[in-house]
C-alpha cells in the first residue's frame, strides 16, 4: 500500500508513541499489557490506512465536474459565494469522515486564478458555518468552459492542518491532486447556477473518479 507524503510526521510520532507504551505496558502489566497493545495496535494500523493512495485512473474532463474527495454528499443549494465570485453560486459540500481518503482532487480543468488561506475555528464540518468560520483555504479556476469554479478545503473538529499545493497560473487538470487535509474535513464546490447537477444529498463519492456535475459549455 503506498503512503502519502504528508504521513510522514504523523506516522514517525504514531511509531514512537506505540513503541514507548507498549514496552511501557509489558515492563509493568506483563501479560495483561495485551489489554493496551491490542487496541492500540488497532488505532496505529487506521493511522496507515487515513493516507493510504488508492490507485485511480483519472480520465481527461472538459464539461465534467469530478467529486473532488471520497466521502458523502452533505448539501446542495443555492448560496451566495462572497469571497471571490461575490454573486450566487450552487454549493455541492462533501463530508469526508476520518477513514475516507483525504486527498484534495481539482473538480474541473483549466487554470488556477486565485488561492488564499484563511485561519479560524474548528466547528465539526458538517456545521454549515464552517464554510466561512473555520480554518479552510479557497482556491478559484478559470474552467475550460469558461467558467469560474470556485472549490475551499475545510478543516473539521478533528482535521487540524490543511496542505495545498497549488499556485495562482498553474494548470489544473479535474481529478487530479492539489491538496491533502488531515483527519476529517469537508469540501465544498460553488457553481455556475446553470450547472446541471448530478449528484445528490446523501451519495457517496470516491474522488477523481466520480461526475457529480456538468457545466454548460
Amino acid at each position: 500500500m503506498k503512503l502519502h507524503k504528508e504521513s510522514k510526521g504523523t506516522i514517525t510520532v504514531a511509531t514512537l508513541l506505540f513503541i514507548i507504551i507498549s514496552v511501557l505496558a509489558i515492563y509493568f502489566l506483563e501479560m495483561w499489557s495485551l489489554l493496551i497493545i491490542m487496541p492500540l495496535l488497532i488505532v496505529y494500523s487506521l493511522v496507515f490506512w487515513f493516507f493510504r493512495v488508492p490507485v485511480r485512473d483519472i480520465l481527461e474532463h472538459r464539461e465534467n465536474v469530478i467529486a473532488p474527495v471520497d466521502g458523502k454528499v452533505v448539501m446542495i443549494k443555492e448560496v451566495e459565494e462572497t469571497e471571490f465570485l461575490k454573486g450566487k453560486a450552487i454549493q455541492v459540500s462533501i463530508f469526508m469522515s476520518p477513514l475516507n481518503v483525504h486527498i484534495c482532487r481539482y473538480p474541473v480543468s483549466g487554470k488556477v486564478i486565485y488561492k488564499k488561506y484563511h485561519p479560524g475555528k474548528y466547528l465539526v464540518a458538517w456545521h454549515e458555518k464552517s464554510s466561512t468560520e473555520n480554518e479552510r483555504t479557497t482556491v478559484a479556476v478559470q474552467s475550460m468552459t469558461n467558467h469560474q469554479v470556485v472549490f475551499r478545503q475545510i478543516a473539521g473538529y478533528v482535521a487540524r492542518r490543511i496542505v495545498f499545493y497549488c499556485n495562482e497560473g498553474d494548470e489544473s487538470k479535474a481529478g487530479h491532486e492539489f491538496g491533502f487535509i488531515k483527519f476529517g474535513s469537508r469540501m465544498d464546490v460553488f457553481l455556475p447556477l446553470d450547472t446541471e447537477i448530478i449528484c445528490k444529498i446523501g451519495d457517496i463519492t470516491k474522488g477523481g473518479l466520480d461526475v457529480i456535475a456538468r457545466m454548460k459549455d
